[in-house]
């Protein structure tokens, strides 16, 4: 009786040890086969990512779109899929994360017939007309090696532009980030940068009332980032270099290597900004508010109503003035010598009076962009209240009565052509 137990227990226990055996079993191959269409999608897309060259490392044919590579700012994640700096992904030509267009650099290279068309030189780095294959003119930003710039702020301005659209801001509409290349692509503005058209003998010195739009346009810009955006921003760098104008002179703001989120990181570890623009307190505190882009808003409205620029003295200049000036009168001395008197004299002081609370060094004291905006847009809602008026004074009434009712400005002159354009944006 004692042998049959025995042998009854043998076998339960070699019974239970071969169907945990054939268990195991069974659930390794369920998993093997599980597995095995993701580890041949992983090697796929591993695959992918390598970069054929031809002819070596540094030449420039590449035969993959991939741009993985040694000279490559982009990193290769454990899940093999191909990420850049801070999440950018994506290969050329595909909607980044940043909702950019990443172009490739052969691309680039093509468009801007192997980088000979420079229009501009900048601190992040020379800046080249290109021509796309869709037939849109650009202008292409490189990162240069010596740029006092870096990856930090191509990386700053691709993220912002990507979710900040507004007319007064630059259209960012691509970059790319290839065979250790930083490039930025933006709309092309035929008419170049605020400071070439201030301080270049090439041009006509700006009208006092172009001035006064111009001023106008950057102050919608900012007050979108201050007020518009979620999370608002900050620029940090305002001043007439990073003010691009188009072919009808709109201004639009530019340059945004140097902004911050508010809400992210208020404080700098060190100094950044352009000398002479930059707001006392932030220099002597390292924090950064609104208000120190209402600082260098100022700065730049002195810059528009002087010529002058901060390198040359400007707000020394105007401080001068300021001691001479009487309340709202007395600030003519300090325009532009160029416009020969060709500018309203109330205009004049009206403005320079608000470019100088700008400038206060209390911050409080300074007025917000959306005060900023207010003032503009009454001076120049002013200017066209009288100018209609002067037009109606001078028309004889069957010609005032045909121009009211076909619209035809035909018979006008360019300038008041553009004035009609100019003050037709106060109605949006």
């Amino acid at each position: 009786m004692e042998g049959e137990s025995f042998g009854l227990i043998v076998g339960i226990s070699l019974g239970l040890v071969i169907g945990v055996l054939l268990a195991m079993a069974a659930f390794l191959c369920f998993r093997y086969h599980s597995q095995k269409p993701q580890i041949l999608n992983s090697v796929s897309s591993r695959s992918a990512t390598l970069q054929i060259r031809e002819n070596g490392p540094d030449a420039c044919n590449i035969m993959s779109d991939s741009t993985l590579g040694p000279d490559s700012p982009m990193k290769s994640s454990s899940n093999g899929r191909s990420v850049w700096l801070a999440g950018f992904s994506k290969r050329s030509n595909v909607i980044s994360a940043s909702g950019i267009l990443e172009y490739s650099y052969r691309d680039l290279q093509k468009a801007t017939c192997n980088f000979t068309n420079l229009i501009g030189q900048g601190a992040f780095g020379p800046v080249y007309k290109a021509q796309m294959s869709t037939g849109e003119t650009v202008a292409v930003k490189v990162l240069a090696t010596d740029s006092k710039q870096g990856q930090k702020e191509f990386h700053t301005e691709v993220m912002l532009l990507g979710r900040l659209h507004h007319r007064n801001l630059v259209n960012l509409v691509g970059y790319c980030a290839e065979k250790g290349q930083h490039m930025l692509i933006y709309v092309y503005m035929s008419k170049g940068s605020l400071a070439s058209r201030l301080y270049s003998n090439k041009y006509e010195p700006l009208s006092w009332d172009l001035r006064v739009y111009i001023a106008l346009d950057v102050a919608r810009g900012l007050e979108y980032l201050h007020d518009g955006a979620v999370p608002c921003v900050i620029h940090r760098d305002i001043k007439s270099s990073n003010i691009l104008l188009d072919q009808s002179m709109r201004a639009r703001v530019a340059d945004f290597g140097l902004s911050r989120e508010e809400m992210v990181n208020k404080h700098a570890a060190n100094i950044r900004g352009t000398f002479g623009y930059l707001d006392p307190e932030y220099i002597s505190t390292k924090t950064f508010t609104k208000k120190s882009d209402v600082y260098g808003f100022g700065v730049l409205l002195f810059e528009l109503i002087a010529a002058r620029n901060p390198q040359q003295g400007l707000m020394e200049y105007v401080e001068l003035a300021a001691m001479n000036a009487e309340e709202k009168v007395g600030w003519e001395e300090i325009v532009d010598s160029r416009l020969d008197g060709r500018f309203d004299l109330q205009e004049v002081n009206e403005v320079a009076v608000f470019a100088y609370k700008c400038v206060s060094r209390a911050p409080r004291k300074r007025p917000n962009m959306r005060d900023v905006v207010q003032v503009l847009t009454r001076v120049v809602k002013v200017r066209h209240s009288r100018k209609r008026q002067k037009k109606s004074s001078l028309l004889p009434p069957t010609v005032e009565s045909s121009v009211e009712q076909t619209g035809d400005r035909s018979g006008l002159s360019e300038n008041h052509r553009r004035d009609n354009f100019m003050d037709s944006t106060l109605e949006d």
